[in-house]
């Protein structure tokens, strides 16, 4: 075995024996902004965001506790602001689908309508609430979500 060529299994070996670096603090403020500002794809393709902030954290778990806390509360952000509210109002004209079979159904259309409004309001609020915190930590600051934040770094630390 010459050095120019050397083993491809013992290169691979060594590679997945290797510790993952960690992130530079820029890198780690990149990285959490990125997943952050995942609830933009959402925007565009209506499920990629909790997608893409669940490949950040697999990625990065390994080599950035900052980048894994803030990668996972968004996450599970998206999936309870924009799904929940998704499911909610799929929910409610399911209902009122069913209960327009014996006519009360059709009263409560107008009121079906009026909380679709309301309820669509919730995804727009994790965009809003996604950018600020993608700001935040491009400024170096810690950001949490709201009822989630706590709930992820109790999980994180086993505290």
């Amino acid at each position: 075995m010459t050095i120019d060529n050397p083993n491809p299994a013992l290169v691979a070996s060594q590679a997945r024996s290797l510790p993952a670096q960690p992130l530079s603090p820029a890198e780690e403020r990149t990285w959490s902004l990125l997943a952050h500002l995942s609830v933009l794809l959402n925007l565009v393709t209506g499920f990629v965001g909790p997608i893409a902030a669940l490949v950040i954290y697999l990625i990065y778990k390994d080599r950035s506790r900052k980048v894994a806390y803030h990668a996972l509360q968004a996450m599970i952000f998206q999936l309870i602001w924009w799904y929940g509210g998704g499911l909610l109002i799929g929910a409610m004209w399911v209902t009122v689908g069913v209960l327009s079979a014996v006519l009360i159904g059709i009263i409560l259309i107008p009121f079906a309508i009026l909380i679709t409004l309301v309820l669509s309001l919730l995804p727009m609020g994790a965009v809003i609430y996604g950018i600020i915190g993608a700001i935040q930590v491009n400024q170096g600051q810690d950001f949490k979500y709201w009822l989630v934040g706590d709930w992820v770094r109790s999980t994180l630390t086993g505290r």
